[in-house]
């Protein structure tokens, strides 16, 4: 039986089988891959997507940045953006904006990009409805901020949810790491896997895990 070998992320990968096919076909892709873009976290960097909101059960609680979460001040929570950039966020759907800054981590549910407080969601006209379609544009330029990037198979409060989910990865010969993490005052077990510089490429495996049936989401470190 050859050894697994482990490739230049960091993340080890058997010999190829069938049932890993999409997945290593992703891997084998980010060396032809990657785009020009301005980068995240300098002015200019937009997002579009749907955001949700957090209140007042997270109210008083630490947050990411190690602030406490004040539900009526104007801050937001992202998964890659770094702590403390300020974002001007526009509610698609009414044309109300407002500039949020990023001190939390989240959302935790796939599909959504931007976790608001209640203060400024009540400013976007999307505290009724929870939900709603928003552009994120980056106002602060942060040159000196270097971000390594992760991939995420779920974020849970039951310990014994997270092992099951690293269980999975490991049985296709993975090596997932689960992390104990504060968020939105919550304790979590972050299950997590590689080590990117370029988001690009981070999200590009993304997709490989996704279309073989491990949805997984991308994170700063």
């Amino acid at each position: 039986m050859k050894r697994p070998c482990r490739n230049w992320q960091g993340i080890s990968k058997p010999t190829l089988k069938p049932e890993r096919l999409v997945i290593a076909t992703a891997f084998l892709l980010l060396f032809s891959s990657g785009c020009a873009h301005i980068p995240r976290g300098y002015p200019g960097w937009t997002q579009v997507g749907t955001a949700s909101w957090y209140g007042k059960e997270f109210h008083g609680k630490p947050t990411a940045s190690g602030e406490t979460y004040n539900m009526y001040s104007i801050t937001a929570a992202h998964n890659t953006l770094p702590l403390g950039t300020r974002c001007l966020v526009t509610n698609l759907d009414n044309g109300n904006s407002c500039v949020v800054t990023i001190n939390d981590r989240g959302p935790f549910v796939g599909g959504r990009i931007i976790d608001l407080s209640y203060g400024a969601a009540l400013r976007l006209g999307i505290a009724d409805q929870g939900l709603a379609t928003v552009r994120i544009q980056v106002l602060d330029a942060l040159p000196a901020y270097i971000c390594t990037y992760t991939l995420q198979f779920g974020a849970y409060t039951d310990r014994d949810n997270a092992m099951t989910m690293a269980e999975r990865l490991k049985a296709l010969k993975y090596a997932p790491n689960i992390e104990l993490a504060q968020a939105h005052g919550q304790t979590f077990y972050r299950v997590r896997l590689g080590k990117f510089t370029s988001l690009d490429r981070a999200q590009y495996v993304a997709k490989g895990f996704d279309s073989a049936g491990f949805p997984c989401i991308v994170t700063a470190l």
